[in-house]
């Protein structure tokens, strides 16, 4: 308990420092700038494609080393101080702040309205036809390995992956996708938001060197070469997908295999980690019934009361748990008669989404919370929903164009997109949540005192950084 309210207090001074810096105007930004406190995995490929999300875990270390008699390029990750135990170590204190703000630092070099007409296009195809469904996704990674993808593309295939992602040339592209990645990177012991993309390469093929330099420094892209096909090398891409998703998704990953015809693989993984600020207690979870559009069902309930802002919309009510070191969870529940898919297809949940904190609609009362533990897996195949994006070249071998990486790229192209995903949340924390309540939220007033919000049955959840960008986005049905 002495060491837990050291690392309370160790926190709480990095945060006021932090805060200081954002802002020192008055004492509504120092709440909101205080308030802002994420591990998934994506892939695409030419030929193979596979996609993974991942949620809380603990972090094993990560061994890019022991893949290196594969590799031809490996990126150099930043160096983060780890968050020391000793509360009277300044200098340790100093390394690790520093640390912080550095990463911090890429926040400014992009806004999350950059990606407003990616997300606004993307999160409604994700979610359509998805009706009593659990489903989850990753806008960030799927945003880096698309970027990866545009890097090794050309004409007009890159020219459809670029008009998806909103930047008109690579170079807009590269120094976007390298503020994105360090912004939401976090290696420091405490709250991990570990991020990593690789590109798979057959010993057959010819490849441009440069372009493995290029993903290299601005993706931090590792690059491999080996036998498709074979043993070896299908076994080194499920222990890197594992080594980087800490063995969360294991289920997912153990028949994956490249083909001989394999030509090339994308993978970008992101494994978040992080505690709720205030964590519930044993005595805090209840059992009760979470009303699933399969029929009722039993769950165990987290629960609290307390002081907190609730937010509203035309369709949907919303609450918050932050985290305890950057960016928060956010739980929306449709109003009576609207499903969780339908508020995902709703341009004004994107808004509420992408202002959070800032939400006109909101009220500081008393809030009886309740959310059911759940640990869900989706799996989406993402070929449709990118060709109804307009992204239909990369599918195509008489259209796609692999020229910048490849030196003979003809008939190469994307066979299939795959995006697993696994969200879980408990007492301690979590990477993705979502939550039910028993009222109509839509564009009435708030109530004058108290609401109970009790995700009893199907919701929205999402995940946010510390800019207040959707790291996370998903529907839980069924708990």
């Amino acid at each position: 308990m002495k060491q837990t309210e050291q690392l309370y207090d160790a926190l709480t001074d990095v945060d006021e420092a932090l805060v200081e810096e954002a802002s020192a105007e008055s004492a509504e930004p120092v709440r909101k700038t205080r308030s802002r406190r994420w591990r998934w995995a994506a892939a695409v490929a030419a030929l193979l494609a596979v996609a993974l999300l991942v949620g809380i875990l603990l972090r094993p270390e990560r061994n890019i080393d022991g893949f290196a008699a594969y590799a031809l390029e490996l990126p150099e990750y930043p160096k983060m101080a780890t968050m020391p135990t000793d509360h009277n170590d300044n200098a340790a204190f100093d390394a690790w702040n520093a640390s912080l703000l550095q990463q911090k630092s890429y926040l400014k070099e992009y806004h999350k309205e950059d990606l407003r007409a990616f997300l606004t296009a993307l999160t409604p195809a994700l979610f359509a036809n998805g009706a009593g469904e659990n489903r989850a996704c990753s806008p960030l990674s799927l945003y880096l390995a698309l970027g990866m993808l545009a890097e090794t593309a050309d004409g007009g295939t890159r020219a459809q992956l670029q008009s998806l992602l909103g930047v008109e040339d690579l170079e807009a592209l590269r120094s976007r996708v390298h503020a994105l990645w360090n912004a939401n990177y976090c290696d420091d012991g405490h709250r991990n938001c570990l991020l990593a993309t690789a590109l798979w390469l057959n010993e057959g093929t010819e490849y441009r060197e440069k372009v493995l330099k290029t993903l290299a420094e601005s993706y931090y892209t590792a690059s491999f070469r080996g036998q498709m096909g074979s043993e070896d090398y299908n076994k080194l891409l499920r222990d890197w997908l594992n080594e980087q998703t800490g063995g969360l998704l294991g289920e997912q990953t153990k028949d994956l295999a490249m083909t001989p015809e394999t030509v090339l693989a994308l993978a970008s993984t992101v494994r978040f980690q992080a505690k709720w600020a205030y964590p519930f207690s044993s005595e805090s979870v209840r059992s009760g019934i979470f009303h699933s559009p399969a029929g009722d069902c039993s769950a165990d309930f987290l629960q609290r009361k307390g002081d907190s802002h609730y937010y509203w919309g035309q369709h949907f009510g919303a609450v918050c748990l932050d985290f305890d070191s950057g960016g928060c969870m956010w739980f929306l529940l449709p109003d009576e008669g609207f499903s969780p898919e339908d508020l995902l297809s709703e341009p004004e949940t994107l808004d509420f989404l992408l202002t959070g904190y800032e939400w006109e609609n909101q009220k500081f009362l008393t809030v009886n919370f309740a959310a059911p533990k759940f640990d869900v897996s989706s799996r989406l195949e993402l070929s449709g929903t990118l060709k109804a994006l307009g992204v239909t070249d990369v599918f195509d071998p008489a259209s796609a164009d692999f020229s910048p990486l490849c030196k003979n790229s003809d008939g190469i192209f994307v066979s299939n997109v795959e995006h697993d995903a696994r969200v879980l949340i408990d007492e301690e924390g979590c990477s993705a949540a979502a939550l039910t309540w028993t009222m109509l939220c839509g564009a009435a007033p708030a109530p004058d005192e108290t609401v109970d919000f009790i995700l009893d049955r199907p919701f929205v959840f999402a995940v946010t950084g510390e800019d207040g960008l959707p790291l996370f986005l998903g529907t839980v049905n069924t708990p």
